[in-house]
């Protein structure tokens, strides 16, 4: 079991993006002598835009129609990093690229993408009042900012009020600001039989949650400047807590392999079956399980830092301009439109379309913009008929105003990967936390050295 789980973080860090010092564009991240002004027209190639729902569909129809003289020619196909440099390095440059906001920093770094603080100019945009000034921390470096950034879903505590009941427990006892109490609460849910989990009492999502618990806790993952900080001391705290979770619950590797076999996204998923007491989830999730409402009592708690004041972290995705494109006037105009509140709008009644053909409880749409929050939550959020639920709607909506980016980095996928490797190893006892994060630091220090070379 621990060579399998070990794998897999090393398969997660063998893809992270560690690329070579050599800059690809000009002064600036080639954005000298583009004028993001110019009326947008011709062909504009899109890529990473996999699969879009109803919601990413309305948006792209609604962009259509206020550039009629844009063709837009668009790759559905997932965002790959080494495909990407491939294509940059060959010439076939798409002129908008859609990609996960912890790949942004280590582009602009090497000025593989332009910086777009003229295109936010050119299109009377003020970042930090359209998005949450922590989303687009992810998106900013070197006193510029890289893309354009959306959604941001913020992670919260699903409780399954059944569970807790059945154990005696209470909400208020899910606090992670006060580890003695959880750890308490954790032994009373928790199940096993013949030393396998039957049931846990928290599952903290220990790897996909990480950079969560160590933020948490009042630990740093980079500098100001973006240099990994993982081996400070401030993040022991972090992993010292998962440990205790996972060892009071069977180990890392029981805790694992069981939320393994959890059927999330079916009929049989883990709060249906009683597989868990709670859970860290992002806002997403409880969309998953609003079909299955009528068989639950839920409830949602923030998680809590150090001082137990609520705490988040921003997470999402962003459209960048690579350096070289042919028409970047035209992709500045699209990737605003696309995340304008007008377009927000759309999805939402596009959303508000789907659930009232599937009987499906809308839980508003989480746009990484206040305002767009604000407008689609007062135009589609209404009594459900379950106060649970309603509850754990407005659990997550309270949460958001909470964020903190996860620190923009050159290195930051690496450090993510690193950081998980770290938990990884010191939850199975093979290193120290210590030990665990003197190692993550040195591998994410040598991406971070590649990336801003030169």
């Amino acid at each position: 079991m621990r060579k399998r789980i070990l794998g897999i973080a090393a398969m997660a860090a063998a893809s992270a993006v560690v690329l070579s010092g050599c800059g690809g564009g000009g002064d600036d991240g080639a954005a000298a002598g583009v004028d993001f002004s110019a009326k947008p027209t011709g062909t504009l190639k899109a890529w990473g835009f996999e699969n879009a729902d109803d919601v990413g569909q309305s948006r792209v129809d609604y962009a259509a129609g206020q550039l009629s003289d844009v063709t837009v020619d668009l790759d559905a196909t997932a965002f790959d990093a080494q495909k990407f440099t491939t294509r940059l390095a060959s010439g076939d440059v798409p002129d908008v690229v859609q990609m996960d906001r912890r790949y942004v920093t280590t582009y602009a770094a090497q000025k593989l993408i332009m910086p777009l603080d003229e295109c936010f100019t050119a299109q009377d945009v003020s970042p930090r009042d359209h998005w949450y000034p922590f989303v687009v921390d992810d998106v900013t470096y070197d006193d510029a900012t890289w893309a354009v950034p959306q959604f941001y879903q913020p992670p919260a505590i699903l409780l399954n009020k059944k569970v807790l009941a059945e154990a005696g427990v209470s909400s208020e006892e899910i606090d992670t600001s006060k580890p003695d109490v959880l750890l308490a609460a954790i032994a009373k849910m928790y199940q096993e039989n013949g030393g396998v989990p039957s049931r846990l009492g928290f599952d903290p999502v220990a790897t996909g949650q990480g950079g969560m618990w160590i933020l948490g806790t009042g630990g740093k993952l980079n500098d100001d400047k973006g240099a990994p900080t993982l081996d400070d001391p401030s993040n022991i705290a972090g992993i010292e807590l998962l440990k205790k979770i996972t060892d009071a619950q069977g180990g890392y590797a029981s805790v694992k392999s069981f939320t393994d076999s959890f059927d999330t996204f079916g009929d049989d998923n883990q709060y249906v079956k009683g597989q868990v007491g709670a859970q860290i989830n992002a806002q997403w999730y409880p969309n998953v399980l609003s079909t299955y409402v009528d068989q639950l009592q839920l409830e949602a708690v923030p998680f809590r830092n150090a001082d137990g004041e609520p705490f988040s972290v921003a997470s999402g995705t962003a459209f960048v301009i690579p350096a070289g494109v042919k028409n970047p006037a035209a992709a500045c105009a699209w990737m605003i439109n696309l995340t304008s509140d007008d377009a927000w709008d759309a999805a939402g009644d596009a959303r508000g379309e789907t659930r009232a053909k599937d009987g499906g409880i809308n839980t508003g749409l989480f746009t990484g913009s206040p305002g767009a929050d604000k407008a689609l939550r007062d135009k589609w959020v209404k009594p459900s008929g379950n106060a649970d639920f309603d509850q754990v709607i407005s659990a997550y909506y309270d949460v958001v105003d909470y964020g903190q980016s996860f620190g923009s980095s050159p290195a930051g996928q690496e450090i993510q990967n690193e950081l998980n490797n770290a938990i990884t190893a010191a939850l199975l006892g093979d290193k120290t936390p210590e030990q665990a994060l003197a190692d993550a630091q040195k591998a994410a220090m040598r991406a971070y050295d590649n990336a801003t070379a030169g």
